[in-house]
């Protein structure tokens, strides 16, 4: 355990922000999975936008790497493009 007063409210501080990015995180590989899974052209269209809005703020605040959003970006508009 730590013994410093700033150890300690650093931990609490962790904490909190890796509860937060695992949730940030999850939520946006879910908006993948089902941006992947559409068949229709034009929802798949509707939603990329809000995909990409998600990749680029995780990437933003480094919970992925920014080439790795860049990545997932091109990949999803491939995809949606060959629709």
């Amino acid at each position: 355990m730590a013994n410093h007063k700033s150890a300690i409210k650093r931990i609490r501080s962790n904490d909190t922000k890796r509860v937060l990015n695992k949730y940030q995180h999850k939520t946006t590989r879910n908006a993948l999975r089902k941006l992947r899974e559409l068949k229709d052209r034009n929802e798949a269209l509707t939603m990329l936008p809000t995909v990409v809005t998600m990749l680029d703020k995780l990437a933003k605040r480094n919970i992925i790497h920014k080439n790795k959003a860049a990545n997932l970006k091109s990949g999803l508009q491939v995809l949606v493009n060959a629709m």
